[in-house]
């Protein structure tokens, strides 16, 4: 057995180890946006459903002896495909879908070697079973769940930290090669297997699943997959888009596994439908709440913890429904079948199909009416449950309805949703744009006003004194990595020139459509679509006066904005007098030092700019280091007296493209 464990363990540690390495690597090519993971997410429950039918195929259909001959080929075969390390011509281009590029990459890159890694878990437990008669090979299941759950929190933990992300992508082909030679000697054991036994386990009578049980076996874990992306999705876009976030809710979702098929008596029915009715009422609160009164600190409990309540129950019920031995490998195709849909669902169908993110409520009505049908009883007690599981529905429906109401737009695209709407607090009416829970601009829409700068851009901001500064004189450039509303237009004076970089094409059309800082500026301005250090890497340099860095999506940062070779190619853009001002306004991480750190590797000056806001101009608090090459800038008016020293964090590692560390500036 020890060697089946063995080849079951490694396979399923490299599975979930190459989750987080592939998505870190190829995160910065698609504006470090929280959509990356989750049509990795997507990818990788597409190709495990793969394995798993290629798994029940190569059993139901092939010989001992040409079960080993086609494996050992594959595994022999999949060699050609490492190191795992994508290649640059998978860099977008332009405004091509980023949901199919990056199902291309992932599947040139990575598909091969995850794919037989997927085979692994359902082929090797079927040998398992098939070989040693009347074993159960279900608690194998629960080690290989287990080692999954190893390989994702020791990522965060140990090997990010430790580790620069393509030496992790190095490393992790070195394990793949170790896991093929441990995987053909598990299979080449099984040549001399005659399959007697199989043929003797054949005649004793087992219950052949019907289609209603299969169908149990595919929708509880879709809805558990669906919960899964929605969770991990509500929660990355509003902090970062980074492997802590991507790996807690994943990891409580297979430790739900584990405990589930480790024995039954994990799962205790009656306590956890207690504990199930609890999660569905506070997540349903806290969707609601994330706006007004919960902050992110108190999500992340909140909802991994009624994550796990969730998967438990549904994992919980789908092992009372487990068959015979025998018929092990396509209880584990339906799986994966109820995985790869709710993942189709969440990652390609919702953002197409509503205008806003949705998915969560309709993942928790969906696992309530699942959960109510999976004990319907003739008594008082299930009738009371139907009746409050139809009451816990229409609130969802109303919550999805009134978060359309009031809204002048609605749209969402791979990026994430986008809502514009007017507040119409006395005495001035306010438009904003909203990005989850983050404002992202606002313009007031009185004429007398409409050209004031707010939000996170007034007279006294960072941003504001360094175009301020630079427009003391001649008519200058400003580059900008982040349009938002178009704010700074507004600063825009004749004969200056103001160049926009934005990922996002929705954005660009309602800064063109709901607002007027674009089109009502005194400068020239152009929008440039596409990542801005893309796009700035194809260009000539722009000699800007002030470039402005401030992309974020929600209130996350996009990391690869934030390196040591971003920082190079902007002060390629910059001209040798001029002031890089970076916007570091985040409520859980301290972002200061790490833009402190690498001015002061390329022997530049810093200096800090915290700014109270002024609500009666519809102005925020905001932070944001300036960075220069001049000697003296910060002894300039506007700018003297305003910028502070960078508290610095001497352990702090400099960002690069290749390392980056988000545990060590958690405020």
């Amino acid at each position: 057995m020890l060697l089946y464990a063995l080849t079951i363990l490694v396979s399923a540690f490299l599975l979930f180890q190459i989750e987080p390495i592939i998505a870190k690597l190829i995160l910065p090519w698609f504006g470090g946006s929280a959509n990356v993971w989750t049509t990795c997410l997507l990818f990788f429950q597409i190709v495990l459903l793969l394995g798993y039918l290629y798994a029940h195929a190569v059993v139901r259909y092939l010989r001992p002896k040409a079960q080993v001959a086609l494996h050992i080929g594959l595994l022999a075969a999949s060699l050609l495909a490492l190191p795992v390390i994508p290649a640059a011509a998978w860099k977008p281009i332009g405004n091509e879908d980023p949901v199919f590029r990056i199902l291309g990459l992932l599947a040139v890159t990575i598909g091969i070697p995850y794919f037989l890694l997927s085979t692994t878990g359902p082929l090797v437990q079927a040998w398992y079973a098939r070989r040693y008669h009347g074993a159960i090979p279900y608690r194998l299941y629960a080690l290989s769940n287990a080692g999954s759950m190893f390989a994702l929190l020791s990522y965060p933990v140990l090997v990010e930290p430790a580790f620069a992300t393509r030496l992790q992508a190095m490393g992790w082909s070195v394990g793949y090669a170790a896991f093929i030679a441990l995987c053909g000697i598990a299979a080449f054991s099984m040549r001399n297997y005659s399959g007697g036994e199989a043929a003797a386990e054949a005649s004793i009578p087992a219950q052949v699943p019907d289609w209603k049980l299969q169908l149990w076996w595919i929708l509880l874990p879709a809805c558990a997959s669906v919960l899964l992306m929605a969770i991990t999705n509500f929660l990355s876009q509003d902090v970062a888009a980074i492997p802590f976030l991507w790996v807690l809710p994943l990891s409580l979702y297979l430790l739900s596994f584990i405990l589930c098929f480790d024995r039954e008596g994990w799962y205790r029915r009656s306590t956890f439908l207690k504990f199930f009715a609890v999660a569905l009422v506070t997540t349903a609160y806290g969707i609601r709440g994330r706006e007004e009164i919960l902050s992110v600190k108190g999500a992340i409990p909140l909802f991994c913890a009624n994550l796990f309540i969730c998967c438990m129950v549904c994992h919980g019920e789908l092992v009372r429904l487990k068959p015979h031995p025998r018929y092990l490998t396509s209880f584990y195709l339906m799986i994966s079948a109820g995985g790869a849909l709710g993942g189709i669902f969440a990652g390609l169908l919702a953002p197409n199909l509503f205008r806003g993110s949705f998915e969560l409520q309709i993942g928790l009505a969906a696992t309530a009416v699942l959960v109510v049908l999976r004990f319907r009883r003739r008594t008082l007690p299930w009738a009371m449950a139907v009746l409050a599981t139809v009451g816990f529905v229409g609130y969802l429906g109303m919550e999805v309805r009134q978060s359309t109401e009031r809204v002048r737009v609605m749209a969402r695209n791979f990026y994430g949703g986008l809502k514009v709407r007017d507040t119409t607090g006395p005495p001035y009416i306010v438009r904003s744009e909203m990005h989850g829970a983050i404002n992202h601009g606002q313009q007031y829409l009185d004429p007398q006003r409409r050209d004031w700068p707010t939000a996170y851009y007034g007279w006294n901001s960072g941003a504001g004194l360094a175009i301020r500064e630079a427009s003391g004189r001649a008519p200058n450039r400003v580059g900008v990595i982040g349009l938002g509303v178009g704010t700074l237009a507004a600063y825009g004076r004749p004969g200056d020139y103001y160049r926009f970089y934005e990922i996002n094409p929705l954005v660009i059309q309602l800064a063109g459509s709901e607002f007027t800082f674009l089109r009502d500026s005194k400068a020239q301005v152009e929008v440039a679509l596409g990542d801005a250090r893309l796009s700035l890497a194809r260009e000539p340099s722009q000699q800007f006066d002030v470039l402005v860095v401030d992309a974020f999506s929600g209130d996350s940062i996009p990391v690869h904005l934030l390196t040591r070779e971003a920082f190079d190619l902007y002060f390629d853009h910059l001209k040798p007098a001029g002031v890089l001002a970076v916007h570091v306004t985040n409520k859980y991480l301290d972002l200061a030092p790490v833009v402190h750190r690498i001015a002061g590797a390329l022997g530049k000056q810093d200096g800090i700019v915290e700014d109270a806001g002024n609500p009666a101009a519809a102005t925020f608090p905001s932070t944001w280091v300036l960075v220069s090459s001049r000697e003296g800038v910060f002894r300039q008016s506007p700018i003297q007296g305003a910028v502070k020293p960078v508290e610095d964090r001497p352990r702090l590692r400099i960002w690069t493209d290749d390392y980056s560390n988000l545990f060590q500036i958690l405020r």
